[in-house]
């Protein structure tokens, strides 16, 4: 759904610039609170795993296919707040890497596809998981239907958008309906995507999934007749190997790799719902061509490598590496202004024995 430049005008670009940069400004204080010495890696892995699976279209119609949005995904596994800044990772390094989306865009794409992705669908999530039963299945359930939802309520805010905003004179009440009915379709990929990663990671690693903190139910007991809760035991503390994400960073690593190096070469070359719906109702009459469209890695392929495959393969290769190291960096930052911020709350006195 990465909007080009052209399709939506100056004043509401840059009205949707300010507004993705007042998000990503509130999503860095935020974040602080989400990232600790464990999630901090873990959320730049998120983002490389996000910009992996980006890559893989996946057909939902006939001549139109879809990718991940990632805002659920990553929502649910290291935090809302920080979930923002990972898909914002993401976008900007398609944008200015691999022309994948305008740079004008790009406050369109990042309130879009980071911010509205992540806000509903972890909306919904938390608001499921308080009904649901508190187990692991309830959580995954959960990120199903929140990821599911996302997607279209993405498609529906960017036909807001160009609403206000859009450069050709086209039928708004038909460009809502094709946008909101592919991408439904579109969110049934994104769900099973997000259930089945959040499920993988929550299977071995319940305590670095954001969303499934606090599932142990309390024990009832009854008193008098009543229910009340049961004394909570002091937790026994977790060996080092438990409580290492090196593993699970190393295999998620491992797996961006192989997605976006290899399996991306099968992905579906059909356009996506946004430029199918752009070609068949004429949003793309004004569209843009990138600047930087002649950049090494446009179109996620090697300049001078002639090889499809390879080609293909090193700009995935080339992407992950690149996202994951910018992400970590960020988040790393976050978590050390946070450290920072604690040492300067500490006062002489409070030190002094």
């Amino acid at each position: 759904m990465h909007a080009p430049d052209g399709f939506i005008n100056a004043p509401v670009s840059a009205a949707a610039g300010l507004v993705a940069a007042g998000a990503i400004a509130v999503s860095l204080r935020g974040a602080r609170r989400e990232l600790d010495e464990a999630t901090a890696p873990l959320a730049g892995l998120v983002a490389a795993f996000s910009f992996a699976v980006q890559m893989l279209n996946f057909p939902v119609a006939a001549g139109t296919s879809g990718h991940l949005l990632g805002g659920a995904l990553a929502a649910i596994l290291v935090g809302p707040f920080t979930g923002v800044l990972c898909v914002s990772v993401v976008l900007l390094m398609q944008a200015v890497l691999f022309a994948d989306g305008g740079l004008t865009a790009l406050g369109v794409n990042i309130t879009d596809m980071a911010i509205v992705t992540t806000v509903v669908a972890y909306a919904l999530f938390r608001g499921l998981v308080t009904v649901l039963p508190r187990t692991r299945r309830s959580v995954t359930v959960a990120s199903f239907v929140a990821a599911l939802v996302s997607v279209p309520a993405s498609a529906l805010v960017f036909t807001l958008l160009y609403a206000v905003g859009g450069t050709a004179d086209v039928s708004i009440g038909k460009v809502a309906t094709a946008m909101v009915g592919v991408h439904v379709l579109i969110g049934i990929g994104e769900a099973v995507i997000t259930a089945l990663t959040v499920g993988a990671v929550i299977a071995v690693r319940p305590d670095l999934v954001h969303g499934a903190r606090g599932l142990k139910q309390r024990l009832k007991l009854r008193v008098n007749g009543e229910l009340v809760d049961a004394p909570q035991a002091a937790p026994e503390p977790a060996p080092a190997a438990a409580r290492s994400s090196r593993t699970v960073w190393i295999t998620g690593l491992v797996a961006s790799l192989v997605l976006a190096g290899f399996v991306s070469f099968y992905a579906s070359a059909d356009p996506d719902g946004l430029e199918k719906v752009a070609t068949d109702h004429g949003i793309d009459q004004k569209a843009e061509e990138h600047a930087i469209a002649d950049s090494p890695l446009a179109d996620y392929g090697v300049e001078d490598v002639d090889d499809a495959r390879l080609s293909g393969g090193l700009a995935g290769v080339i992407g992950v590496g690149v996202t994951v190291v910018a992400g970590t960096g960020v988040f790393w930052a976050v978590r050390r202004r946070r450290t920072g911020d604690a040492a300067d709350a500490v006062s002489p006195a409070d030190t002094s024995v």
